[in-house]
């Protein structure tokens, strides 16, 4: 249930950072993703050009301004590429208004990060482990996958425990890696072909980046469920999830919205 204080502060503006994509949404007091922008992470932008960049999203198919009820009050940030953030940070703090709520684990109290060296966790596995607490039914544990610039897979156990991960490369930047010591290979799009066995060299590489992917992530979700001492339910987010929906049998669902919805989640719990 949210306070009285917490209502009068949406529409809350949550923004994901990532290495190459920055997530933004907009929630209501319903803690509901009513609006939600994608865009390019650019180091290079300036808070003014940030602050620019926001006011044109908000404003997007509608005549909106600060005064308008739809205009967010209220910001909470996750972010793993330092300047970015800190940038986003200047941007909400000068030209909004706003004070957004970093994440970290130094300011969740109620968070159990069971690592050698809990400050480290990245603040969007954090958002996940809120994001998936709805996922957890019966289960004493879920797994994340998260499909970005790297693969992880967060480990999470019931009453906000994060137990542990896998770091992975990123598909995209397998094939991109490829791509640059191979002269001769083409690039290509990163979907599935019709068969394992390619007829001709798009095919041959569209199944050894998308069906050999897939099979890697399969492969580990089995031997962490393997680890761990009651069943597990996993759940797969980031922008190549879909590619493999229907490929990765180890997935139970997909939630393209997890992170940021987790950011929502982790704001109101406080």
């Amino acid at each position: 249930m949210l306070s009285v204080l917490q209502t009068a502060r949406f529409p809350l503006l949550a923004i994901d950072i990532g290495n190459t994509s920055t997530v933004l949404g907009l929630a209501d007091e319903t803690l509901r993703l009513v609006r939600t922008w994608r865009v390019r992470t650019n180091r290079e932008l300036l808070p003014d050009d940030l602050a620019l960049q926001l006011s044109g999203l908000f404003g997007l198919g509608a005549q909106l301004g600060p005064g308008d009820q739809r205009w967010p009050r209220s910001a909470v940030l996750s972010s793993v590429a330092p300047p970015v953030g800190e940038n986003y940070l200047l941007a909400l703090r000068h030209h909004f208004g706003i004070e957004p709520f970093e994440v970290s684990t130094a300011n969740l109290p109620d968070v159990t990060v069971e690592l050698d060296q809990p400050g480290s966790l990245g603040a969007d596995r954090l958002c996940n482990l809120f994001g998936a607490e709805r996922y957890l039914g019966t289960s004493e544990y879920a797994v994340v996958v998260d499909f970005g610039t790297s693969t992880n897979f967060d480990v999470i156990g019931r009453g906000r425990r994060f137990v542990g991960g896998v770091l992975a490369t990123g598909a995209q930047v397998s094939a991109d890696a490829l791509f640059a010591r191979a002269a001769k290979l083409p690039r290509i799009n990163l979907q599935a072909p019709a068969s394992a066995i390619g007829k001709n060299t798009v095919h041959a590489l569209q199944s050894g980046l998308v069906f050999g992917y897939a099979e890697m992530v399969d492969g580990l979700l089995r031997r962490i469920r393997a680890e761990l001492p009651s069943p597990a339910v996993t759940v797969a987010t980031g922008g190549f999830a879909r590619t493999v929906e229907g490929i990765c049998t180890e997935i139970n669902h997909y939630d393209d919205t997890l992170t940021l919805r987790g950011l929502v989640e982790l704001w109101a719990s406080r």
